[in-house]
């Protein structure tokens, strides 16, 4: 076991079981031994590669899409650009050099990227060094940005929000745990307790035995505040990960290393934890924010909506090859097209956003 697995153990040790978002909140930020401490996933050198890595078409497409909502909404002053979890920095620079297409906005945009680790920082500040807007970090979305309207985007970032899961037993619902066994190994057990039946949602009912559901607080609330910022100033958001746009029932919660799944328990800290994200739920943390939510849609027909396919022609002038193959794993059915989703939240007022 890694420095940080016995750290975890030892806690247990000392005050019990752990929930699995307590775990996932350990094993990817702890400052010193988590895993955006310690990594820089991104890319082929990493341990996933994620759409903007692929191609630049992914990040210009979404620039212009925040361009044409801003647009779309007469305008608005002082537009604050924000993205979540900006890996290294490479879908905001196509973004905004898509951007120059809309100077009017461009030119009006602070950029604020929100990011927790150090190493992801410096990729991004050495990616953006050149792109002539204002730049800063935060680390996370607060008060700070809620005065403006709030053009945001979010590309598999819910995926990495702490998740907790619950199993149906002959006793109810009981939330799994991470425990330590007989040898002080890290294991998964179930909370003794049943959760009280008010707690369980509606659409949980009809599970079988051994069916598991995935709740995550923080991502809803999170989405219940952008809506609220939103909703206030106006702006849109578009969210793009891979995940579920009804309620239902299985785990997902996952590990990944060096391009391979990896065990979720064994060297917190040394792999990559995720979850499937549920888009339902998500939509529904918006409009409590009191904007209105489109979708899901499937990531392909929504980048196909928004003429991938014409920029890809466009492009392949110099590299037709290259552009066939990211264009297929960014939209095929076998690869990103389908599992992945776009979610768009904009004010009630608002018209409906391109793609949608």
């Amino acid at each position: 076991m890694n420095p940080l697995g016995r750290r975890i153990a030892a806690l247990i040790g000392a005050q019990g079981p752990i929930s699995i978002a307590e775990f996932m909140t350990l094993a990817l930020h702890d400052r010193e031994c988590g895993y955006y401490a310690t990594h820089d996933p991104i890319g082929s050198g990493g341990d996933f590669i994620t759409a903007p890595e692929i191609s630049q078409m992914f990040g210009e497409l979404l620039g212009l899409w925040l361009a044409q909502v801003w647009h779309d909404q007469g305008k608005p002053r002082q537009p604050l650009l924000v993205e979540l979890g900006p890996g290294r920095g490479t879908l905001m620079a196509d973004a905004l050099r898509a951007l120059t297409l809309m100077p009017q906005f461009r030119e009006s945009l602070d950029v604020v990227l929100v990011e927790t680790s150090s190493a992801l920082r410096r990729a991004q500040a050495e990616t953006l060094r050149d792109v002539g807007v204002p730049l800063r970090w935060a680390e996370s979305f607060d008060s700070s940005l809620a005065d403006r309207p709030l053009f945001l985007v979010a590309n598999e970032f819910f995926d990495a929000l702490p998740i907790r899961q619950y199993v149906k037993t002959e006793r109810g619902w009981c939330e799994r745990m991470v425990s330590i066994d007989q040898s002080g190994a890290l294991t998964f057990v179930l909370a003794p307790t049943a959760l009280p039946a008010a707690l369980v949602p509606a659409s949980r009912d009809g599970a079988p035995v051994g069916g598991v559901y995935e709740t995550a607080s923080a991502g809803e609330a999170l989405c219940e505040d952008i809506g609220h910022v939103i909703t206030r100033h106006g702006g849109g958001a578009i969210i793009v990960d891979y995940g579920y746009g009804l309620p239902g029932f299985g785990e997902t919660l996952q590990a990944v290393a060096s391009h391979r799944f990896a065990d979720v328990l064994t060297n917190p800290g040394a792999s990559d934890l995720s979850a499937h994200v549920d888009f339902h739920a998500l939509r529904a943390a918006a409009v409590r924010g009191g904007a209105t939510a489109f979708g899901p849609v499937e990531q392909g027909e929504f980048l196909v909506s928004l003429g991938i396919v014409e920029r890809a022609e466009r492009l392949s002038r110099n590299h037709l090859q290259n552009l066939t193959l990211e264009l297929d794993r960014l939209t095929k059915a076998d690869e990103m097209g389908t599992l992945f989703k776009a979610l768009a939240i904009v004010p009630k007022s608002a018209p409906t956003p391109p793609g949608f």
